[in-house]
C-alpha cells in the first residue's frame, strides 16, 4: 500500500465536509450514514491493496499433501531418511519445501528452515516442546515462505534461550524464540505457546500474517514483529510484553511497514505500545484489550502552571515533581499508534493507556467500531488530521479527549471524560499547550453530525483557531473553575445547524459568531448552579425546546437550536422535574414539571446575552481564574481575553526574554516559581492553569 493513499483518503474527507457548512438540519444524518459506509468501504480498498492471501496461508488437512513425519525425542529425532532433513548436534534443518509434521520434545534443540529451493516450507505443529539454550527454538535462515499450521486440540510450546551464542559479536540476528527471515504464516486451530527469553517472541523480517491459532506470547522485549508487514485475519492472541506488543518496523519503504487487522481477539500487556506500525495500522474487525504502559493512573495530576499551556509541548520531554527527564521516542506507552494514519472501520476496544490511546503522527479516521478508552494523556490524539463518521467513542478518563490540528466530526456517539480540555484543536506533536501566537487558520474543529458530550475540568470545545457546526447534538458539562471556558477559541465560532448546549462556568464567556445563520442564548446566573439542576427552555406556547440536567455545577449556560427563531418569545426554567428519555442528561419526549422561571425574552439578535433581569448586553466576565473578557456576540475573543495571543501587545525584546525564560523552565534550568518572578520583574503576569501531565509519573 502507498502510505500517501491512506492521507488523500482522509484529507480529502475532511476537506469535504469541512466545506459543508451549508448542510440543512435534517438532512446530515442520512449523510453521516453515507459517509460511515463510504469510510469504511475506501478501508476496505486499502486492506486489500496492502494484503493478500494465499491458499497456503489457511489451514488445510496436511495428511493430503504427502507429508515427512518427524518425531522429537528428547536428544534425538527420528524420520524416514530419505526425507530432505539434516540432524546433528541439536539442530534439525529442513533443506526443501514441502509439508513437515513434527511433533515431541526436542530438549536443548533448534529447528532450522534452510531450503534450497523456492517451494514453501509447511510445519505442522501437532503437539511440540522445542526448547533452545543458545538461539532461537525455530529459525527460518532461508525459504521462499514458511507456514506454522497449528493442528486441533495441541499444545505447542516454544522456549529460546535467555542469552544467546553468535559466531561473531557483530552479529544480532535471530533474535526471536521464533524468527523468520523470510515471509512468514501461522495458521490453525491449536495453542502455540512462545515463551520469548531472550528479545522478542514472534519475528519476521518480511511479512507476518496470521489467519488462524491460539497464540499465547510472553516476551522480554516485542511479542510479535513484522518488518515489511503485519496481517492478521483470524486467531486469538494473548500478549505480554516488556516492549510493544505487535510492531512493523520498516520505515525505509514507503510502501511498507504496516499493520492490517481484520478479525482476531486480542489481549495486550505491553509495556511500551500496545500495538505499533511504523506507517498506517488499518482495522476493519477484531476484539481487543490493550493495557499498555502499566495502565492509566488512578488519577490525572494536573499542574497548575499556565507556561505549560502557553507552550506546545512534544512527549520527548518529561517531568516529575522532583526531577526532569529528558525520554526518547522509545519510551512509548500508547494503545494503537502509528507513524502515518490509522484508519478503524469496526471492532470493539478497551484500551488503558498511560500515554495516548490512539495516536497517529499524521491522520486517523474512524469509521466504526465500540472503543472504551482511559488515558494517562490524550484520548485520540493525531498531528495532523482526526475524523470519526460512526462507530461509539467513550473516554472515561483522559488529560485531552481528543486532539488534533484538524478535527471533523461526521457521526458516531462520542462521550469525553477529562482532566483538561474534552476536544481540543492545537495541531503539532501533542500539542495541547497555546503558544504566544494568534489562532491559526489551519485549526478546525468541524462538527458536522453526530452525538457528542463533553465532561471536562478544563474548556470543553477548546480551538486554537476556528469552530464550525453544522449538524449534530453536542452536551458539553464543565468547567467549574473560571479559567477555563465551555466554548473557547482563538477564531470565531460559526455555527448553521445542530444541537448544542454548553454548561459551566462563567469567567471565561464565549458565543457564536454574528454571521451565524443560527441564533442561540447565553445566560449567566448570579450564583453556581448545582449539578443535575434542570434547564428548561420552551417557546411562548409551552413546547419543550430544552430539557437538561448538567453533570457539573455551572454558572453559565449557552444554548442554540433551529428552534431559537429571531423575533420569536422564550421562556427560561431552573429546576423542577423532567420526564422522558434520559440520554446524558438530556430528556427528550417527555414532560416538565415546572420549577422557577427565571426570565422571559424575545430573540432580536443571532446572540441573545442574559441574565436573571433579562436580555443584557455582551458581558465582561473576568471571574477567578484571572482570564477578563467575554466574546460578546460577535463569536470572536476579545484582546484582552486571549489566551492564544496574550502576549501581542509586547515589543519584540521583551517577547524574547519572556520565550527565554519559559523555555529555562520548560528544561528544568529554573524552577516554576523562579520563572513567575521573573515574570513579575518585567511586568507580565500569567495566571495559573493545567499542565499536560507527565508520561514518567505513576
Amino acid at each position: 500500500m502507498k502510505l500517501l493513499k491512506v492521507a488523500s483518503l482522509l484529507m480529502s474527507s475532511t476537506l469535504l465536509f469541512a466545506c459543508a457548512n451549508n448542510s440543512t438540519t435534517g438532512t446530515t444524518n442520512s449523510t453521516t450514514t453515507e459517509t460511515a459506509s463510504s469510510d469504511i468501504g475506501e478501508l476496505n480498498t486499502l486492506i486489500s491493496e496492502s494484503v493478500s492471501y494465499k491458499d497456503d496461508d489457511y489451514y488445510t488437512n496436511y495428511e493430503e499433501e504427502n507429508p515427512t513425519y518427524i518425531e522429537l525425542k528428547g536428544s534425538d529425532v527420528s524420520f524416514d531418511s530419505n526425507a530432505s532433513v539434516l540432524y546433528s548436534v541439536n539442530t534439525l534443518t529442513i533443506k526443501t519445501g514441502g509439508t513437515y509434521v513434527l511433533s515431541g520434545n526436542l530438549e536443548n534443540g533448534q529447528i532450522v528452515v534452510d531450503a534450497e529451493d523456492k517451494n514453501t516450507v509447511r510445519l505442522v505443529l501437532n503437539g511440540v516442546t522445542i526448547g533452545s539454550s543458545t538461539s532461537s527454538a525455530i529459525y527460518v535462515l532461508n525459504a521462499e515462505k514458511t507456514t506454522i499450521s497449528l493442528v486441533e486440540g495441541t499444545e505447542n510450546v516454544i522456549n529460546d534461550a535467555s542469552e544467546y551464542v553468535y559466531e561473531n559479536s557483530s552479529e544480532d540476528e535471530p533474535n526471536s524464540a521464533i524468527y523468520s527471515k523470510d515471509d512468514f504464516t501461522i495458521n490453525g486451530t491449536g495453542k502455540l505457546i512462545v515463551h520469548g527469553n531472550y528479545n522478542n517472541g514472534i519475528s519476521s523480517n518480511d511479512k507476518l500474517k496470521i489467519t488462524g491459532g491460539d497464540i499465547q506470547i510472553d516476551a522480554v522485549d516485542d511479542g510479535i514483529i513484522g518488518r515489511d508487514l503485519v496481517a492478521v485475519k483470524e486467531g486469538t492472541v494473548t500478549i505480554d510484553a516488556g516492549g510493544d506488543g505487535i510492531r512493523s518496523t520498516n520505515d525505509e519503504d514507503e510502501s511498507k511497514g504496516s499493520i492490517v487487522i481484520e478479525g482476531g481477539t486480542y489481549d495486550i500487556a505491553s509495556e511500551n505500545d500496545g500495538v505499533q506500525s511504523v506507517a498506517s495500522l488499518l482495522i476493519s474487525e477484531g476484539t481487543f484489550n490493550i493495557t499498555s504502559g502499566g495502565g492509566s493512573p488512578e488519577t490525572i495530576t494536573v499542574a497548575n502552571d499556565m507556561m505549560g499551556k502557553m507552550r506546545g509541548q512534544g512527549e520527548a520531554t518529561t517531568t516529575t515533581t522532583t526531577t526532569t527527564t529528558t525520554t526518547t521516542e522509545s519510551e512509548s506507552y500508547k494503545g494503537l499508534k502509528a507513524v502515518t494514519d490509522i484508519v478503524v472501520g469496526g471492532g470493539t476496544f478497551t484500551i488503558d493507556s498511560k500515554d495516548d490511546a490512539v495516536h497517529s503522527n499524521n491522520t486517523i479516521t474512524l469509521a466504526g467500531g465500540d472503543l472504551t478508552i482511559a488515558s494517562g494523556d490524550d484520548g485520540i490524539h493525531a498531528d495532523t488530521s482526526l475524523v470519526t463518521s460512526g462507530g461509539n467513542i467513550e473516554v472515561t478518563k483522559s488529560y485531552e479527549g481528543m486532539e488534533s490540528q484538524l478535527i471533523t466530526i461526521n457521526g458516531g456517539d462520542i462521550n469525553l471524560t477529562t482532566s483538561d480540555d474534552g476536544i481540543n484543536v492545537g495541531g503539532g506533536n501533542d500539542g495541547s499547550g497555546m503558544d504566544i501566537h494568534s489562532a491559526s487558520e489551519n485549526n478546525l474543529l468541524q462538527i458536522n453530525g453526530g452525538h457528542i458530550v463533553v465532561n471536562a475540568e478544563g474548556d470543553g470545545l477548546d480551538s486554537n483557531g476556528y469552530i464550525e457546526m453544522t449538524d449534530g447534538t453536542v452536551l458539553v458539562n464543565g468547567p467549574t473553575g473560571n479559567g477555563n471556558g465551555s466554548l473557547d477559541y482563538g477564531g470565531s465560532f460559526t455555527m448553521s445547524g445542530g444541537f448544542l448546549v454548553a454548561a459551566g462556568s462563567s469567567g471565561m464567556l464565549q458565543a457564536i459568531a454574528e454571521d451565524s445563520t443560527q441564533n442561540g442564548i447565553l445566560m449567566t446566573y448570579p450564583e453556581a448552579q448545582v449539578a443535575g439542576t434542570i434547564i428548561h427552555l420552551e417557546d411562548s406556547e409551552g413546547n419543550n425546546i430544552l430539557n437538561f440536567a448538567p453533570a457539573k455545577d455551572y454558572q453559565a449556560v449557552f444554548i442554540s437550536s433551529p428552534q431559537l427563531t429571531k423575533e420569536s418569545s422564550y421562556s427560561l426554567y431552573s429546576g423542577g422535574t423532567a420526564i422522558g428519555e434520559e440520554v446524558d442528561g438530556l430528556y427528550t419526549n417527555g414532560e416538565y414539571e415546572a420549577g422557577t422561571k427565571i426570565v422571559d425574552f424575545t430573540i432580536a439578535d443571532t446572540v441573545t446575552w442574559l441574565n436573571e433581569s433579562g436580555v443584557t448586553t455582551a458581558q465582561s466576565s473576568g471571574g477567578p481564574g484571572g482570564f477578563g473578557g467575554g466574546a460578546g456576540g460577535t463569536g470572536e475573543r476579545p484582546q484582552m481575553g486571549s489566551r492564544g495571543d496574550m502576549f501581542a501587545d509586547m515589543d519584540e525584546e521583551t517577547r524574547e526574554e519572556v520565550e527565554a525564560i519559559m523555555e529555562q523552565q520548560r528544561s528544568g534550568e529554573i524552577t516554576q516559581e523562579e520563572a513567575q518572578a521573573q515574570l513579575e520583574e518585567l511586568g507580565v503576569e500569567i495566571p495559573m492553569m493545567g499542565e499536560r501531565p507527565q508520561m514518567n509519573e505513576n
